[in-house]
């Protein structure tokens, strides 16, 4: 659905080219949803703003569904903004304006629906969101989730192919982020709605995302499926992420094991293998000893995961490692 080729943007700032994102090739496949995560000043809002053109690229092609959007001129990019919507961080609703009136203000601006077939689609779009009892009421009136959720539902009138988040649930609590991730991945399944959206947790990225690119100083640093990239991360950036959302410094953990005997390794399950009683079977089958020293099972997306740091000791090492192999579990051996 998006494609980059050799994008990138540069700044001019008292009299200085200040890149803000270098030379990117990207590819965001149809129907899916695709994180950008990076820290403030990575440039991922900057990439975020040269798919709808809201940026200018200083070179490259930027190509949407098809269509080279960076040679688009003022008519063709007015097409292409009411097919790729936009919610924001802050929300950026019309104070003076009614719940339904924000939703209906990109279809009154397009000016190609007669007023009831607008009330019509606002009205199914505020049920879609769970807002059919606020049309009436003033944004100040609202909470952060349901201004969020009037946002989403103003992107969507317009019946975009596209839908670009801009860190859509930083400003929000953990229970209101988990609710509109949760209506963000119900739109993508029910819609096969194309959704980008940057954000600075990995836990979102978990939560909702189907491929992921790690951003750094201007740069994809790393990128690939969620489960992939989230389980098994490469860059230094990467493994800061994945640590923060798990609470986990590896250097302290690595030294409070200093004492504990045997061969430690970090064992990776995924999908029904989670759940699979796989460990008494190699301690009986290899006669190793073991014991947990650290473990969580949790969800990326709609695929079950598990990770568990183990002592093993005692028995045939060689022949218990094999066994993790053969049941496709990856292994990594940290001492």
């Amino acid at each position: 659905m998006i494609e980059f080729h050799d994008v990138h943007k540069t700044y001019r700032v008292a009299g200085r080219d200040i890149p803000a994102l270098h030379p990117t090739q990207l590819t965001v496949p149809r129907g899916q949803v695709f994180g950008l995560i990076g820290h403030s000043g990575a440039g991922k809002s900057t990439l975020l703003r040269l798919i709808n053109r809201l940026e200018q690229p200083s070179g490259g092609r930027v190509i949407v569904d098809g269509e080279e959007v960076t040679a688009f001129g003022a008519t063709q990019l007015r097409r292409l903004r009411q097919q790729v919507g936009m919610i924001f961080q802050h929300f950026n609703l019309l104070a003076s304006r009614t719940v339904a009136d924000n939703v209906a203000l990109p279809l009154r601006l397009a000016g190609e629906l007669p007023g009831r077939a607008i009330d019509e689609r606002v009205a199914s779009l505020l049920a879609r969101v769970g807002l059919a009892d606020h049309a009436r009421k003033y944004p100040a009136q609202l909470s952060g989730g349901q201004k969020q959720r009037v946002g989403i539902a103003r992107a969507l009138a317009t019946q975009p192919k596209v839908l670009l988040c801009d860190e859509a649930t930083s400003a929000l609590d953990p229970q209101t982020t988990a609710s509109v991730l949760q209506l963000l991945a119900e739109i993508n399944r029910e819609l096969n709605l194309t959704i980008v959206l940057i954000t600075h947790e990995m836990d979102v990225i978990r939560r909702v995302c189907d491929q992921v690119a790690v951003m750094d100083a201007g740069r994809i640093v790393e990128q690939g499926a969620v489960a992939d990239v989230f389980l098994h991360p490469r860059h230094p950036t990467t493994k800061r992420f994945v640590q923060e959302t798990e609470q986990v410094d590896e250097h302290e953990q690595h030294d409070n094991f200093a004492h504990v005997p045997g061969r430690i390794v970090r064992l990776t399950f995924q999908g029904e293998a989670t759940y699979a009683p796989l460990l008494g079977h190699v301690a009986r089958e290899t006669g190793v000893d073991y014991s947990i020293l650290a473990g969580r099972i949790d969800r990326i997306k709609d695929t079950p995961y598990g990770q568990m740091t183990l002592a093993i000791s005692g028995g045939d090492l060689d022949a218990a490692f094999a066994r993790f192999a053969a049941a496709d579990v990856h292994m990594e051996v940290l001492r």
